[in-house]
């Protein structure tokens, strides 16, 4: 097996286990897991951390999340389109979330730096500019930060819903019956 696939193979087994046993998983557990002797983990990784590293690296890695946002149909309603993009943040969030409290703080350097707005979710708003009152890429930033804020498991008691973050969102908490 070539070094990178290996590599590869290693970490999509850590991950799991991570997630239940945190930085105290062993070799030997990610070993079975893999199938592989354990000694095959230190010809792809020079220690356990670097392991776990590379399984938070993975984790961050925003590519998945922007493939998701870009698959989803623009054709379709401003809602529709905005509760499958937030169903993803939201999985993204819930999954980092997790793996970053199961490895401890000593990990925390591979979090994620604040980005621009996900171009995947640029896009959905900028084929439905017309009922925007800003442009795509603030909206973007602005639903991204509602969408974290009401979903990250320390933030809240119980996470809104995806179609419930959409229509907060919107529409907001105005009854729209009355005057300000």
């Amino acid at each position: 097996m070539a070094p990178e696939a290996r590599r590869e193979m290693v970490v999509d087994a850590a991950l799991p286990l991570i997630l239940e046993h945190g930085e105290r998983v062993t070799t030997k557990q990610i070993a079975d897991a893999a199938g592989i002797a354990e000694g095959t983990i230190f010809r792809a990784f020079p220690d356990k951390d670097a392991l776990i590293a590379a399984v938070v690296d993975k984790a961050v890695d925003s590519e998945p999340l922007e493939a998701a946002l870009y698959a989803i149909d623009v054709s379709q309603s401003l809602e529709k389109c905005l509760d499958a993009a937030v169903a993803a943040i939201q999985l993204r969030v819930i999954d980092v979330w997790r793996l970053m409290s199961a490895v401890g703080p000593r990990f925390h350097d591979h979090s994620p730096s604040p980005k621009p707005p996900l171009k995947g979710l640029v896009r959905i708003f900028e084929a439905h500019r017309e009922r925007l009152a800003v442009k795509p890429p603030e909206a973007a930033r602005r639903l991204r930060a509602v969408t974290l804020a009401t979903t990250h498991p320390l933030l809240n008691d119980a996470p809104l819903s995806s179609r419930d973050v959409v229509k907060q969102f919107l529409y907001g908490v105005h009854a729209r019956s009355g005057q300000c």
